[in-house]
């Protein structure tokens, strides 16, 4: 199919007309049958692009070749890796993933384009880029914790995954969640951050001197995520947005230059789906701020890092109806 270019400078309230959904209760479940429309659009929200409509798609990698958008969706009834043209050219493909089903959207790429790590039944898994078996590479704990991983980022050299870590406390599944590090081949697990407030999207930058991250560290209400960067050892951290606004997954451009996140509205608590959300950069000190579209989404746009390789387009998922 061939891509379908928006207005520059789209600012779709009449996306927001449409009528909203049911929201997401975790982060492994997606919304109800809605329409998801996959997009890219320029850093300056110039050229936005429909490259696919179905009802079931999120979370966009960029493949490293610019050939490739890797989600996660729904084919033939069934959860897996979904594989489609950048530009829109072909319908989705699967990604075989053997026996394992995947629901969550939290899947990167290795720098050297090989190989696909993936989130599934609340562990971490790497394969090949083409599809195959996953092997699982974190580690077992013990069952009353009900310690999960999310996977979120991996380190230039290709050696260390970033990921959060969920652990329960009491009844709540989702009582605490800190960001750790795992060897990309399997090993210990090394804990980053250690407070009660909620840490998420760990992402490294391109030079390996920065882990960035969403956090409510200096939240005075429940949920007012911001967005952070710290140093790979968990130290320096810094605070890189302040504003009403519930800030999340800050992405940053394979040159190192921008950084791309997603807006909530005041009040949010974590990142529901069915939200009108502003999708916003800055430059990789915080400073420069400004919004890129508004649109309805939230849960599954933008959960993982989709930077095009050349730093000049990303890819995201709304939700109109």
């Amino acid at each position: 199919m061939r891509t379908i270019p928006f207005a520059k400078f789209v600012t779709v309230s009449v996306l927001l007309t449409c009528g909203l959904i049911t929201s997401a209760q975790s982060q492994d479940k997606s919304p109800p049958q809605h329409i998801a429309r996959l997009m890219t659009i320029g850093i300056d929200g110039s050229d936005p692009r429909v490259i696919f409509e179905t009802t079931d798609i999120q979370a966009p990698n960029w493949s490293h070749d610019g050939k490739w958008l890797i989600c996660n969706g729904s084919m033939a009834g069934s959860k897996t890796l979904l594989r489609i043209a950048a530009d829109g050219s072909t319908q989705p493909e699967k990604i075989s993933t053997d026996d394992i089903k995947v629901t969550s959207n939290d899947h990167i790429l290795s720098p050297d384009g090989k190989t696909i790590y993936i989130t599934a039944n609340s562990h971490l898994y790497t394969m090949p880029f083409e599809g195959g078996a996953p092997r699982r590479i974190s580690n077992e704990h013990p069952v009353d914790t009900g310690f999960k991983y999310f996977l979120h980022g991996v380190t230039p050299d290709g050696k260390t995954l970033a990921y959060v870590g969920v652990n329960k406390v009491g009844n709540d599944a989702w009582g605490r969640s800190d960001l750790y590090t795992i060897p990309a081949a399997g090993g210990p697990d090394t804990r980053l951050t250690d407070t009660p407030a909620p840490d998420d999207g760990p992402e490294y930058s391109p030079d390996g001197n920065w882990i960035y991250f969403n956090s409510e560290l200096n939240a005075k209400i429940p949920g007012h995520a911001q967005c952070y960067r710290m140093k790979p050892d968990g130290t320096g951290i810094e605070q890189l947005t302040h504003d009403e606004r519930v800030n999340w997954f800050p992405h940053i451009s394979p040159d190192g230059k921008w950084v791309v996140y997603i807006s909530f509205p005041p009040g949010t608590v974590k990142h529901p789906a069915d939200k009108a959300v502003i999708l916003r950069r800055m430059k990789a000190d915080g400073s420069e701020q400004a919004d890129i579209i508004t649109f309805n989404g939230g849960q599954g746009t933008i959960n993982v890092n989709s930077w095009a390789p050349d730093s000049k387009r990303f890819a995201f998922v709304m939700y109109p109806k």
